[in-house]
């Protein structure tokens, strides 16, 4: 990714937690006006939203989209499903793969590159409990290392 004309608006923490990431895959957005100025003023939410097939399309549920403070009349539906712009071999290739059990399309993170609104949707696998709490102690173990580093010098 081209990182001198990218803007990003919001990013969706909680995924690398919850799920493991297998692949990424950027995608454009179909977007109403009054939403392109709500996300550039960073009014945007990934919190449990995920993608979905519908007829051969692909499809961002679930993701927030605050309202445009400045709209008079024509603003838009804050959760409104919108469709994910990818090329068909991509679609065909992803389609294959989520239909395999236990996966399912997660949005990373949400910026304007080029002046377009992009997404990054990622293939990925739920963790189970135990899968947590090992990364939480993995983090905890690096942290504590990290400290000790920094007391030694």
């Amino acid at each position: 990714m081209n990182q001198d004309h990218v803007k990003i608006v919001t990013e969706n923490r909680k995924a690398r937690h919850e799920f493991f990431i297998l692949d990424e895959f950027e995608a454009g957005m179909v977007l109403q006006g009054t939403e392109v100025k709500s996300l550039r003023q960073g009014r945007a939410n990934l919190k449990d939203s995920y993608g979905k097939f519908q007829n051969g399309e692909l499809w961002l549920h679930q993701m927030h989209i605050g309202p445009y403070p400045f709209a008079y009349y024509d603003n838009h539906e804050p959760e409104r499903p919108r469709k994910l712009l990818m090329h068909k071999s991509e679609l065909k290739r992803l389609y294959g793969k989520i239909k395999e059990k236990g996966h399912t399309l997660v949005p990373l993170r949400v910026y304007f590159r080029d002046g377009k609104a992009k997404v990054v949707m990622a293939l990925a696998k739920g963790k189970r409990q135990y899968d947590k709490r090992d990364a939480i102690k993995e983090r905890e173990i690096k942290r504590e290392m990290d400290r000790a580093k920094k007391h030694a010098r």
